[in-house]
């Protein structure tokens, strides 16, 4: 029976060694040498291309909604509004979906205050920009939802809208592997260009 225990005894340890710190170590490893921007959290000077960010000044191209949608900012009620469900406003937002479902007339409501405030602000928005993602932390927007944010952008950054044209375009990411998913905008990374561009203009 102590024999048993024994080889009970060191397999454990020579599992925990193997597959507890020598596959972690060797993984994480091989992530640093071959991808290492990935393996850091994919960050650049303003925060990661993985997590949506909060863009709710009208000058910036926004992301997808978190659960109020921008319309609803209200620090005061301790909404956060914008489109980032980390921070927006000073108050935490909110994750995950909505789990309203499509006969939902609270969702119905909110969808039609969403698409009155992207009219308000010249934007003919499309279906990205007034539902959120399964996650709530989406970052990246079709190229047509970058596109139908020129008029706000061009008006309130002052960038001239064929500019803009231009900037999206060298953004637009193609699907993985060339046939995974669809084609797509990082929102995090075509602020910085647009931010990049505006201090080229000066």
């Amino acid at each position: 029976m102590l024999n048993h225990l024994r080889r009970s005894a060191v397999l454990t340890v020579v599992c925990f060694v193997v597959f507890g710190l020598a596959y972690a170590l060797a993984g994480t490893g091989v992530a640093q040498v071959l991808f290492p921007h990935q393996a850091n959290g994919s960050l650049t000077a303003n925060g990661s291309t993985l997590i949506g960010q909060n863009w709710a000044a009208t000058r910036w191209f926004h992301g997808r909604p978190d659960d109020f949608g921008p319309y609803a900012a209200d620090p005061k009620k301790g909404i956060s509004g914008g489109d980032n469900p980390l921070v927006a406003n000073g108050v935490k937002g909110e994750s995950g979906a909505t789990n309203l479902g499509p006969r939902s007339k609270t969702l119905l409501e909110d969808t039609r205050i969403l698409i009155s405030w992207w009219h308000a602000h010249g934007v003919d928005p499309t279906t990205d920009l007034v539902t959120t993602s399964g996650s709530g932390y989406d970052p990246d927007i079709s190229p047509a939802s970058a596109f139908a944010q020129i008029p706000m952008v061009a008006k309130y950054s002052g960038v001239d809208p064929a500019e803009l044209h231009r900037l999206i375009a060298k953004q637009v990411h193609g699907p993985q592997l060339g046939f995974l998913g669809s084609a797509y905008v990082d929102v995090l990374q075509l602020n910085e260009a647009l931010a990049a561009a505006e201090r080229a203009g000066r």
